[in-house]
């Protein structure tokens, strides 16, 4: 049996006001998720153009 499988079959169970929550949380969870992806990305933007300008920004360093 899968994750999604056991979560589906733990939903079955849960009476609708918990419902509302959970949908809520499983929303924030999927939000961060974006945000930390959208970090990494911009943070291996970051370095593969410091790997590519390393000589500028040595000289900048240096000035």
């Amino acid at each position: 049996m899968t994750a999604k499988d056991q979560l589906l079959q733990e939903l079955e169970q849960v009476p609708d006001p918990l419902l509302l929550k959970l949908i809520e949380i499983v929303r924030s969870l999927k939000a961060e998720a974006e945000q930390e992806k959208l970090e990494a990305k911009a943070w291996q933007a970051y370095l593969d153009s410091e790997r590519k300008r390393k000589e500028v920004y040595r000289r900048l360093a240096n000035s």
